[in-house]
Protein backbone atom coordinates (compact mmCIF):
# COMPACT_ATOMS: atom_id res chain seq x y z
CA UNK A 1 0.00 0.00 0.00
CA UNK A 2 1.01 3.34 -0.68
CA UNK A 3 2.25 5.70 2.03
CA UNK A 4 -0.20 8.75 2.28
CA UNK A 5 1.50 11.97 1.13
CA UNK A 6 2.90 14.08 4.03
CA UNK A 7 3.00 17.76 3.26
CA UNK A 8 6.12 19.17 3.34
CA UNK A 9 6.68 22.49 5.67
CA UNK A 10 8.61 25.10 3.66
CA UNK A 11 12.31 24.89 4.51
CA UNK A 12 13.03 28.89 5.65
CA UNK A 13 10.19 27.97 8.17
CA UNK A 14 12.64 25.07 9.83
CA UNK A 15 14.72 27.21 12.17
CA UNK A 16 16.91 26.11 15.22
CA UNK A 17 15.81 27.88 18.57
CA UNK A 18 18.88 29.92 18.76
CA UNK A 19 18.47 31.34 15.35
CA UNK A 20 14.60 32.34 16.45
CA UNK A 21 16.10 33.66 19.36
CA UNK A 22 18.26 36.24 17.86
CA UNK A 23 15.83 37.44 15.08
CA UNK A 24 13.77 37.92 18.51
CA UNK A 25 16.61 40.13 20.17
CA UNK A 26 17.30 41.77 17.00
CA UNK A 27 13.45 42.47 16.32
CA UNK A 28 13.35 44.14 19.51
CA UNK A 29 16.54 46.01 19.40
CA UNK A 30 15.55 47.33 16.20
CA UNK A 31 11.93 48.10 16.63
CA UNK A 32 11.02 48.44 19.96
CA UNK A 33 13.74 50.67 21.21
CA UNK A 34 13.08 53.68 19.22
CA UNK A 35 12.73 55.88 21.98
CA UNK A 36 16.20 54.74 23.69
CA UNK A 37 17.76 56.05 19.88
CA UNK A 38 16.09 58.90 19.51
CA UNK A 39 17.47 60.20 23.38
CA UNK A 40 21.26 58.54 22.66
CA UNK A 41 20.74 60.54 19.13
CA UNK A 42 19.99 63.59 21.39
CA UNK A 43 22.78 62.80 24.11
CA UNK A 44 25.92 62.15 21.90
CA UNK A 45 26.64 64.59 18.86
CA UNK A 46 26.20 63.06 15.87
CA UNK A 47 30.15 63.21 15.14
CA UNK A 48 32.54 60.27 14.32
CA UNK A 49 32.73 59.71 18.06
CA UNK A 50 29.69 60.01 18.67
CA UNK A 51 27.99 57.67 16.35
CA UNK A 52 30.90 55.10 17.10
CA UNK A 53 29.48 54.89 21.41
CA UNK A 54 26.07 55.32 19.77
CA UNK A 55 26.78 51.86 17.21
CA UNK A 56 28.67 50.14 20.44
CA UNK A 57 25.39 50.82 22.36
CA UNK A 58 23.25 49.48 20.03
CA UNK A 59 25.72 46.07 19.88
CA UNK A 60 25.49 46.15 23.79
CA UNK A 61 22.10 45.98 24.39
CA UNK A 62 21.68 43.42 21.60
CA UNK A 63 23.82 41.16 23.43
CA UNK A 64 21.83 42.19 26.70
CA UNK A 65 18.82 40.85 24.71
CA UNK A 66 20.17 37.67 23.12
CA UNK A 67 21.44 36.97 26.96
CA UNK A 68 18.40 37.68 28.48
CA UNK A 69 16.42 35.55 26.15
CA UNK A 70 18.74 32.74 26.38
CA UNK A 71 18.19 32.69 30.18
CA UNK A 72 14.28 32.40 29.77
CA UNK A 73 13.62 30.99 26.57
CA UNK A 74 13.40 27.39 26.87
CA UNK A 75 11.09 24.16 26.22
CA UNK A 76 8.25 24.35 27.26
CA UNK A 77 7.56 27.93 27.26
CA UNK A 78 10.13 29.19 24.57
CA UNK A 79 7.06 30.68 21.96
CA UNK A 80 4.88 31.60 24.88
CA UNK A 81 7.83 33.73 26.48
CA UNK A 82 8.62 35.41 23.28
CA UNK A 83 4.85 36.38 22.26
CA UNK A 84 4.47 37.49 25.77
CA UNK A 85 7.56 39.68 25.87
CA UNK A 86 6.99 40.92 22.30
CA UNK A 87 3.52 41.78 23.32
CA UNK A 88 4.74 43.60 26.32
CA UNK A 89 7.56 45.21 24.61
CA UNK A 90 4.90 46.62 21.92
CA UNK A 91 2.83 48.48 24.68
CA UNK A 92 5.82 50.33 26.27
CA UNK A 93 7.59 50.73 22.99
CA UNK A 94 4.17 53.19 21.84
CA UNK A 95 4.54 55.29 25.71
CA UNK A 96 8.15 55.87 25.23
CA UNK A 97 8.35 56.61 21.61
CA UNK A 98 4.93 58.65 21.84
CA UNK A 99 5.15 60.56 24.96
CA UNK A 100 8.82 59.78 26.08
CA UNK A 101 7.78 58.44 29.43
CA UNK A 102 9.85 55.71 30.99
CA UNK A 103 8.71 52.74 32.75
CA UNK A 104 9.67 52.30 36.18
CA UNK A 105 8.47 51.15 39.58
CA UNK A 106 6.47 54.24 40.02
CA UNK A 107 4.61 53.79 36.53
CA UNK A 108 4.28 50.15 37.40
CA UNK A 109 2.14 51.64 40.63
CA UNK A 110 0.21 54.20 38.50
CA UNK A 111 -0.85 51.29 36.09
CA UNK A 112 -2.03 49.22 38.90
CA UNK A 113 -3.92 52.05 40.24
CA UNK A 114 -5.61 53.03 37.22
CA UNK A 115 -9.38 51.85 36.20
CA UNK A 116 -10.76 51.36 33.28
CA UNK A 117 -12.21 54.67 32.44
CA UNK A 118 -8.41 56.29 32.61
CA UNK A 119 -7.56 53.09 30.50
CA UNK A 120 -9.90 53.88 27.48
CA UNK A 121 -8.56 57.67 27.76
CA UNK A 122 -5.43 55.94 26.56
CA UNK A 123 -6.57 53.66 23.99
CA UNK A 124 -5.86 55.48 20.27
CA UNK A 125 -5.21 54.11 17.16
CA UNK A 126 -1.47 54.40 17.10
CA UNK A 127 -1.74 52.60 20.14
CA UNK A 128 -3.59 49.37 18.40
CA UNK A 129 -0.89 49.76 15.21
CA UNK A 130 2.22 49.39 17.81
CA UNK A 131 0.65 46.39 19.31
CA UNK A 132 -0.37 44.86 15.82
CA UNK A 133 2.67 45.52 13.85
CA UNK A 134 5.27 45.26 17.24
CA UNK A 135 3.70 42.56 18.77
CA UNK A 136 0.46 40.90 17.11
CA UNK A 137 2.65 40.47 13.95
CA UNK A 138 5.76 38.53 15.20
CA UNK A 139 3.98 36.72 17.18
CA UNK A 140 2.20 35.15 14.82
CA UNK A 141 5.34 34.68 12.17
CA UNK A 142 6.58 32.77 15.77
CA UNK A 143 3.79 30.05 15.42
CA UNK A 144 4.02 29.11 11.85
CA UNK A 145 7.75 28.40 12.51
CA UNK A 146 8.56 25.12 13.95
CA UNK A 147 11.47 24.87 16.04
CA UNK A 148 13.85 21.93 15.28
CA UNK A 149 13.75 19.72 17.90
CA UNK A 150 17.24 18.68 20.04
CA UNK A 151 18.14 16.78 22.69
CA UNK A 152 18.00 18.15 25.91
CA UNK A 153 21.84 18.13 26.12
CA UNK A 154 22.54 19.62 22.83
CA UNK A 155 20.41 22.49 22.76
CA UNK A 156 22.03 23.40 26.66
CA UNK A 157 25.69 23.30 24.89
CA UNK A 158 24.21 25.87 21.87
CA UNK A 159 22.39 28.12 24.06
CA UNK A 160 25.32 27.89 26.42
CA UNK A 161 27.34 28.95 24.00
CA UNK A 162 25.54 31.42 22.46
CA UNK A 163 24.84 33.07 26.21
CA UNK A 164 28.66 32.64 26.43
CA UNK A 165 29.56 34.72 23.20
CA UNK A 166 26.85 37.48 24.01
CA UNK A 167 29.00 38.04 27.18
CA UNK A 168 32.47 38.02 25.91
CA UNK A 169 30.93 40.35 23.18
CA UNK A 170 29.71 43.00 26.14
CA UNK A 171 33.42 42.74 27.88
CA UNK A 172 34.87 43.47 24.97
CA UNK A 173 33.18 46.25 24.55
CA UNK A 174 33.25 47.78 27.61
CA UNK A 175 37.37 47.03 27.75
CA UNK A 176 37.07 49.03 24.47
CA UNK A 177 35.75 51.98 25.67
CA UNK A 178 36.03 51.41 29.22
CA UNK A 179 36.12 55.26 29.93
CA UNK A 180 33.00 55.92 27.95
CA UNK A 181 31.22 53.17 29.63
CA UNK A 182 32.31 54.07 33.01
CA UNK A 183 30.76 57.69 32.09
CA UNK A 184 27.21 56.24 30.50
CA UNK A 185 26.64 54.32 33.92
CA UNK A 186 27.43 57.15 36.03
CA UNK A 187 26.11 60.21 34.22
CA UNK A 188 23.24 59.21 31.81
CA UNK A 189 21.33 57.04 34.03
CA UNK A 190 18.13 57.98 32.57
CA UNK A 191 19.13 56.58 29.06
CA UNK A 192 19.07 53.50 30.85
CA UNK A 193 15.56 53.89 31.50
CA UNK A 194 14.50 53.34 27.62
CA UNK A 195 15.82 50.27 27.20
CA UNK A 196 12.76 47.76 26.45
CA UNK A 197 11.48 45.54 27.38
CA UNK A 198 14.78 45.21 29.69
CA UNK A 199 13.74 47.88 32.11
CA UNK A 200 9.95 47.86 32.09
CA UNK A 201 10.57 44.31 33.29
CA UNK A 202 12.96 45.10 35.99
CA UNK A 203 10.26 47.23 37.31
CA UNK A 204 7.30 45.21 37.00
CA UNK A 205 9.85 42.44 39.67
CA UNK A 206 10.94 45.48 41.82
CA UNK A 207 7.14 46.22 41.84
CA UNK A 208 6.25 42.64 42.79
CA UNK A 209 8.81 41.99 45.01
CA UNK A 210 8.34 45.09 47.33
CA UNK A 211 4.81 44.13 47.32
CA UNK A 212 4.87 40.17 48.12
CA UNK A 213 7.35 41.16 50.79
CA UNK A 214 5.13 43.75 52.38
CA UNK A 215 4.11 43.45 55.88
CA UNK A 216 0.34 42.04 56.34
CA UNK A 217 0.69 43.07 59.78
CA UNK A 218 -2.42 45.18 60.89
CA UNK A 219 -2.87 48.86 60.59
CA UNK A 220 -0.59 50.96 62.76
CA UNK A 221 -2.42 53.13 64.50
CA UNK A 222 -1.44 57.15 64.96
CA UNK A 223 -2.57 60.06 66.78
CA UNK A 224 -4.29 58.45 69.59
CA UNK A 225 -4.05 60.80 71.58
CA UNK A 226 -5.72 63.77 69.61
CA UNK A 227 -7.94 66.16 71.11
CA UNK A 228 -9.44 69.67 70.25
CA UNK A 229 -8.47 72.33 73.23
CA UNK A 230 -11.60 73.49 75.56
CA UNK A 231 -11.16 76.95 73.51
CA UNK A 232 -12.47 75.85 70.49
CA UNK A 233 -15.87 76.39 70.51
CA UNK A 234 -16.35 77.06 66.68
CA UNK A 235 -17.21 74.85 64.43
CA UNK A 236 -14.87 74.28 61.57
CA UNK A 237 -16.31 73.69 57.97
CA UNK A 238 -12.85 72.62 55.52
CA UNK A 239 -13.94 71.95 52.05
CA UNK A 240 -9.93 70.43 50.75
CA UNK A 241 -10.01 70.16 46.80
CA UNK A 242 -7.20 67.59 45.38
CA UNK A 243 -6.74 68.73 42.09
CA UNK A 244 -5.61 66.45 38.99
CA UNK A 245 -2.41 67.44 36.89
CA UNK A 246 -2.60 71.11 36.95
CA UNK A 247 0.79 72.92 36.76
CA UNK A 248 1.77 75.80 39.04
CA UNK A 249 2.66 77.83 35.57
CA UNK A 250 -0.62 77.75 34.14
CA UNK A 251 -2.52 79.98 36.73
CA UNK A 252 -2.83 83.15 36.41
CA UNK A 253 -2.99 84.12 39.80
CA UNK A 254 0.97 82.90 39.59
CA UNK A 255 1.78 85.29 36.59
CA UNK A 256 0.82 83.36 33.68
CA UNK A 257 0.34 85.67 30.95
CA UNK A 258 -3.27 84.26 29.75
CA UNK A 259 -6.47 85.02 32.22
CA UNK A 260 -7.03 81.13 33.77
CA UNK A 261 -7.97 82.47 36.77
CA UNK A 262 -10.97 84.86 35.69
CA UNK A 263 -12.56 83.75 38.66
CA UNK A 264 -10.54 83.02 41.76
CA UNK A 265 -9.34 86.42 41.12
CA UNK A 266 -12.38 88.07 42.34
CA UNK A 267 -12.64 85.74 45.20
CA UNK A 268 -9.55 87.02 47.83
CA UNK A 269 -7.33 83.96 47.67
CA UNK A 270 -4.09 83.08 48.69
CA UNK A 271 -1.72 81.29 45.77
CA UNK A 272 1.12 79.75 47.13
CA UNK A 273 4.07 79.62 44.10
CA UNK A 274 6.62 77.38 44.98
CA UNK A 275 5.22 74.23 45.75
CA UNK A 276 6.38 70.71 45.19
CA UNK A 277 4.85 67.67 44.92
CA UNK A 278 5.17 64.13 46.89
CA UNK A 279 5.40 62.34 43.17
CA UNK A 280 4.71 62.93 39.52
CA UNK A 281 1.83 60.42 39.50
CA UNK A 282 -1.61 60.03 41.07
CA UNK A 283 -0.53 56.70 43.03
CA UNK A 284 1.72 58.14 44.68
CA UNK A 285 1.55 62.16 45.43
CA UNK A 286 -2.23 61.48 46.95
CA UNK A 287 -1.35 58.68 49.59
CA UNK A 288 1.71 60.66 50.88
CA UNK A 289 -0.04 64.18 50.79
CA UNK A 290 -2.51 62.60 53.57
CA UNK A 291 0.39 60.45 55.09
CA UNK A 292 2.41 61.69 58.20
CA UNK A 293 5.38 60.49 56.56
CA UNK A 294 6.20 63.27 54.03
CA UNK A 295 8.19 62.56 50.63
CA UNK A 296 11.35 61.55 52.15
CA UNK A 297 10.15 58.89 54.61
CA UNK A 298 7.21 57.73 51.93
CA UNK A 299 6.56 54.58 50.24
CA UNK A 300 3.55 52.88 48.87
CA UNK A 301 3.74 50.00 51.60
CA UNK A 302 4.06 51.62 54.55
CA UNK A 303 1.33 54.45 53.58
CA UNK A 304 -1.20 51.53 52.96
CA UNK A 305 0.13 50.02 56.41
CA UNK A 306 -0.18 53.41 58.28
CA UNK A 307 -3.39 55.81 59.13
CA UNK A 308 -3.26 58.93 57.57
CA UNK A 309 -4.44 62.43 58.63
CA UNK A 310 -8.11 61.41 57.69
CA UNK A 311 -7.99 58.92 60.20
CA UNK A 312 -6.19 61.35 62.86
CA UNK A 313 -8.98 63.90 62.64
CA UNK A 314 -11.98 61.60 62.70
CA UNK A 315 -11.15 60.65 65.94
CA UNK A 316 -11.94 64.32 66.95
CA UNK A 317 -15.51 63.54 66.21
CA UNK A 318 -15.37 65.42 62.52
CA UNK A 319 -17.20 64.85 60.21
CA UNK A 320 -15.36 63.48 57.05
CA UNK A 321 -16.87 62.94 53.49
CA UNK A 322 -14.65 61.84 50.24
CA UNK A 323 -16.39 62.80 47.06
CA UNK A 324 -14.61 61.58 43.94
CA UNK A 325 -14.63 62.26 40.25
CA UNK A 326 -10.96 60.43 39.60
CA UNK A 327 -10.05 57.17 39.54
CA UNK A 328 -10.29 56.49 43.58
CA UNK A 329 -8.76 57.78 46.85
CA UNK A 330 -5.62 55.60 46.44
CA UNK A 331 -6.41 54.00 49.79
CA UNK A 332 -6.66 57.03 51.44
CA UNK A 333 -10.66 57.22 52.25
CA UNK A 334 -10.99 53.83 52.67
CA UNK A 335 -12.01 54.41 56.40
CA UNK A 336 -14.29 57.62 55.97
CA UNK A 337 -17.19 57.76 54.08
CA UNK A 338 -16.47 57.42 50.51
CA UNK A 339 -18.73 58.61 47.18
CA UNK A 340 -18.01 57.98 43.63
CA UNK A 341 -18.68 60.84 41.44
CA UNK A 342 -17.85 59.03 37.72
CA UNK A 343 -21.38 57.96 37.50
CA UNK A 344 -24.45 59.64 36.61
CA UNK A 345 -26.05 58.04 39.23
CA UNK A 346 -24.12 60.27 41.60
CA UNK A 347 -23.47 62.60 39.60
CA UNK A 348 -26.25 65.04 38.18
CA UNK A 349 -23.71 66.63 35.90
CA UNK A 350 -22.51 63.96 33.16
CA UNK A 351 -22.23 64.84 29.07
CA UNK A 352 -19.22 63.04 27.48
CA UNK A 353 -18.02 62.40 31.27
CA UNK A 354 -19.15 63.43 34.53
CA UNK A 355 -17.82 66.99 35.09
CA UNK A 356 -16.29 68.08 38.63
CA UNK A 357 -18.80 70.41 39.46
CA UNK A 358 -21.25 67.49 39.75
CA UNK A 359 -19.23 66.62 42.99
CA UNK A 360 -21.15 70.35 44.83
CA UNK A 361 -24.32 68.71 44.72
CA UNK A 362 -25.79 67.68 47.79
CA UNK A 363 -23.27 69.10 49.78
CA UNK A 364 -25.40 72.05 51.48
CA UNK A 365 -27.97 68.84 52.23
CA UNK A 366 -25.32 67.04 54.08
CA UNK A 367 -23.59 70.36 55.81
CA UNK A 368 -27.27 70.36 57.24
CA UNK A 369 -27.53 67.09 58.20
CA UNK A 370 -24.31 67.53 60.87
CA UNK A 371 -25.66 68.88 63.81
CA UNK A 372 -22.37 69.45 65.70
CA UNK A 373 -19.03 68.76 65.41
CA UNK A 374 -16.22 69.54 62.55
CA UNK A 375 -16.63 68.83 58.63
CA UNK A 376 -14.30 68.41 56.49
CA UNK A 377 -15.18 67.33 52.78
CA UNK A 378 -12.17 66.44 49.93
CA UNK A 379 -12.98 67.09 46.62
CA UNK A 380 -10.74 64.89 44.34
CA UNK A 381 -10.96 66.05 40.91
CA UNK A 382 -10.38 64.82 37.23
CA UNK A 383 -9.29 68.11 36.52
CA UNK A 384 -6.41 68.07 34.01
CA UNK A 385 -6.03 64.29 33.66
CA UNK A 386 -4.69 63.79 30.16
CA UNK A 387 -4.09 62.67 27.31
CA UNK A 388 -7.46 63.74 26.25
CA UNK A 389 -7.22 67.26 27.84
CA UNK A 390 -10.13 68.11 25.20
CA UNK A 391 -12.73 65.98 27.41
CA UNK A 392 -12.00 67.76 30.65
CA UNK A 393 -14.26 70.52 30.11
CA UNK A 394 -18.03 71.57 29.13
CA UNK A 395 -18.30 73.47 25.50
CA UNK A 396 -18.61 77.04 27.08
CA UNK A 397 -14.76 76.62 28.78
CA UNK A 398 -13.36 75.91 25.06
CA UNK A 399 -11.84 79.54 25.08
CA UNK A 400 -8.55 79.29 24.25
CA UNK A 401 -8.36 77.96 20.23
CA UNK A 402 -7.48 76.18 18.55
CA UNK A 403 -7.24 73.19 21.05
CA UNK A 404 -6.38 69.23 20.64
CA UNK A 405 -9.63 67.26 19.75
CA UNK A 406 -7.71 63.54 20.13
CA UNK A 407 -5.93 61.71 23.12
CA UNK A 408 -2.94 60.96 20.22
CA UNK A 409 -1.25 63.93 20.88
CA UNK A 410 1.17 63.54 18.16
CA UNK A 411 -1.68 64.66 15.64
CA UNK A 412 -1.14 67.87 17.27
CA UNK A 413 0.99 71.24 17.50
CA UNK A 414 1.95 71.95 21.06
CA UNK A 415 -0.05 75.08 20.52
CA UNK A 416 -3.35 73.12 20.23
CA UNK A 417 -2.18 70.98 23.17
CA UNK A 418 -1.56 73.57 25.45
CA UNK A 419 -4.60 75.62 24.52
CA UNK A 420 -6.71 72.55 25.60
CA UNK A 421 -4.59 72.29 28.77
CA UNK A 422 -5.36 75.85 29.46
CA UNK A 423 -9.51 75.26 28.93
CA UNK A 424 -8.82 72.97 32.10
CA UNK A 425 -6.87 74.95 34.48
CA UNK A 426 -10.05 77.85 33.09
CA UNK A 427 -12.79 75.07 33.87
CA UNK A 428 -10.89 74.33 37.75
CA UNK A 429 -11.35 78.01 37.91
CA UNK A 430 -14.70 77.84 37.93
CA UNK A 431 -15.33 74.92 39.91
CA UNK A 432 -12.96 76.05 42.61
CA UNK A 433 -14.90 79.77 42.37
CA UNK A 434 -18.29 77.47 42.88
CA UNK A 435 -16.31 75.80 46.24
CA UNK A 436 -16.06 79.47 47.77
CA UNK A 437 -19.27 80.12 47.41
CA UNK A 438 -21.14 77.13 48.86
CA UNK A 439 -18.63 78.25 52.03
CA UNK A 440 -19.10 81.90 51.19
CA UNK A 441 -23.44 80.44 51.92
CA UNK A 442 -22.21 79.18 55.16
CA UNK A 443 -19.95 81.45 57.01
CA UNK A 444 -22.54 82.43 59.32
CA UNK A 445 -22.38 79.13 61.28
CA UNK A 446 -19.03 77.85 60.47
CA UNK A 447 -15.07 78.99 60.07
CA UNK A 448 -14.94 78.24 56.71
CA UNK A 449 -11.61 77.45 54.75
CA UNK A 450 -11.02 76.06 51.22
CA UNK A 451 -7.12 74.50 50.38
CA UNK A 452 -7.05 73.48 47.03
CA UNK A 453 -3.31 71.66 45.73
CA UNK A 454 -2.63 69.36 43.13
CA UNK A 455 -1.12 66.19 42.95
CA UNK A 456 1.64 66.41 40.25
CA UNK A 457 1.76 68.53 37.52
CA UNK A 458 2.09 68.03 33.25
CA UNK A 459 4.68 68.03 30.66
CA UNK A 460 3.05 69.15 27.63
CA UNK A 461 5.78 68.44 24.75
CA UNK A 462 8.50 70.41 26.29
CA UNK A 463 11.71 68.48 25.37
CA UNK A 464 9.76 66.23 23.69
CA UNK A 465 8.27 65.16 26.77
CA UNK A 466 4.59 64.53 27.72
CA UNK A 467 1.98 63.26 30.40
CA UNK A 468 3.87 62.77 33.75
CA UNK A 469 5.32 60.39 35.56
CA UNK A 470 8.79 60.58 35.34
CA UNK A 471 11.04 59.83 38.55
CA UNK A 472 11.22 63.12 41.01
CA UNK A 473 14.60 62.99 40.47
CA UNK A 474 14.94 63.55 36.80
CA UNK A 475 11.58 65.07 36.07
CA UNK A 476 11.12 68.52 35.10
CA UNK A 477 9.33 71.33 36.90
CA UNK A 478 6.47 71.65 34.44
CA UNK A 479 5.70 67.63 36.76
CA UNK A 480 6.63 68.49 40.10
CA UNK A 481 5.60 72.31 40.86
CA UNK A 482 1.76 72.47 41.46
CA UNK A 483 -0.72 74.91 42.65
CA UNK A 484 -1.84 75.39 45.77
CA UNK A 485 -4.39 78.45 47.10
CA UNK A 486 -6.13 78.67 50.15
CA UNK A 487 -9.42 81.01 51.05
CA UNK A 488 -10.52 81.77 54.26
CA UNK A 489 -13.65 82.74 55.20
CA UNK A 490 -14.81 86.05 57.77
CA UNK A 491 -15.34 83.87 60.63
CA UNK A 492 -12.10 82.17 60.33
CA UNK A 493 -9.76 84.08 63.36
CA UNK A 494 -7.68 81.28 64.15
CA UNK A 495 -4.48 83.11 61.30
CA UNK A 496 -3.60 85.92 59.97
CA UNK A 497 -4.09 86.11 56.52
CA UNK A 498 -1.97 89.38 55.97
CA UNK A 499 1.30 87.25 57.38
CA UNK A 500 0.33 83.92 55.53
CA UNK A 501 0.16 86.13 52.34
CA UNK A 502 3.93 86.83 53.04
CA UNK A 503 4.69 82.99 52.38
CA UNK A 504 3.05 82.64 49.29
CA UNK A 505 6.83 82.37 47.65
CA UNK A 506 8.04 80.21 49.95
CA UNK A 507 9.39 77.39 48.98
CA UNK A 508 7.12 74.42 50.95
CA UNK A 509 6.28 70.64 49.42
CA UNK A 510 3.48 68.13 49.84
CA UNK A 511 4.72 67.38 53.43
CA UNK A 512 2.89 70.50 54.71
CA UNK A 513 -0.21 68.67 54.16
CA UNK A 514 -0.70 66.55 56.94
CA UNK A 515 -0.18 69.10 59.38
CA UNK A 516 -1.25 71.87 57.95
CA UNK A 517 -4.74 69.69 57.86
CA UNK A 518 -4.38 69.18 61.62
CA UNK A 519 -4.00 72.63 61.98
CA UNK A 520 -7.07 73.92 60.42
CA UNK A 521 -9.31 71.80 62.69
CA UNK A 522 -6.72 73.23 65.80
CA UNK A 523 -6.17 69.23 66.68
CA UNK A 524 -3.46 68.63 69.50
CA UNK A 525 -1.92 65.32 69.05
CA UNK A 526 1.97 64.18 69.42
CA UNK A 527 1.86 63.73 65.73
CA UNK A 528 1.23 67.61 64.61
CA UNK A 529 4.47 69.58 64.06
CA UNK A 530 4.20 73.06 64.18
CA UNK A 531 6.67 73.38 61.56
CA UNK A 532 5.38 71.87 58.59
CA UNK A 533 1.85 73.98 59.26
CA UNK A 534 1.67 76.97 57.33
CA UNK A 535 -0.90 78.40 59.49
CA UNK A 536 1.54 77.66 62.61
CA UNK A 537 4.81 79.56 60.26
CA UNK A 538 2.35 82.61 60.00
CA UNK A 539 1.47 83.04 63.23
CA UNK A 540 5.15 82.92 63.92
CA UNK A 541 6.04 85.65 61.77
CA UNK A 542 3.18 87.68 62.64
CA UNK A 543 4.70 87.12 66.59
CA UNK A 544 1.44 85.71 67.91
CA UNK A 545 2.18 82.14 67.98
CA UNK A 546 -0.24 79.87 69.23
CA UNK A 547 0.43 76.86 71.64
CA UNK A 548 -1.14 73.90 71.17
CA UNK A 549 -2.35 71.64 74.28
CA UNK A 550 -0.50 68.47 73.53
Amino acid sequence: MPKPLERKRHPSLDWSSNRVLLAAALFLAVFSNLAFFRNLAATFAVTSSGAFHIASLALFLLCALVLFLSLISFRPIFKPALVLLLLLSSVTAYFMDTYNVIIDRDMIVNVMETDSAETLGLLTPRLLLYVSLLGLLPSALLWFIRIRQESIRRAFQTRLLLASGALLVMLALVLISSAFYTTFVREHKLLRYYVNPLTPLYAVFNYSSKRSGSSEASLQVIGEDVKLPASDIDRELVIMVVGETARADRFSLNGYARDTNRQLAKQGVISFTHVSACGTSTAISVPCMFSIYGQDGYSDNKAAATENVLDVLERTNAHILWRDNNSNSKGVADRVDYEDFRTPENNPVCDEECRDIGMLSGLQQYIDRQKNGDILIVLHQMGSHGPAYFMRYPAEFRVFKPTCETNQLDNCSNSEIGNAYDNTIAYTDYFLSQVIDLLRNNENRFETVMMYISDHGESLGESGVYLHGLPNWIAPDTQTKVPMIMWFGKNYHDVDVSALRQLVDAPVTHDIIFHTMLGLFESATEVYDPQKDLLQRARNLAGTPREYDG
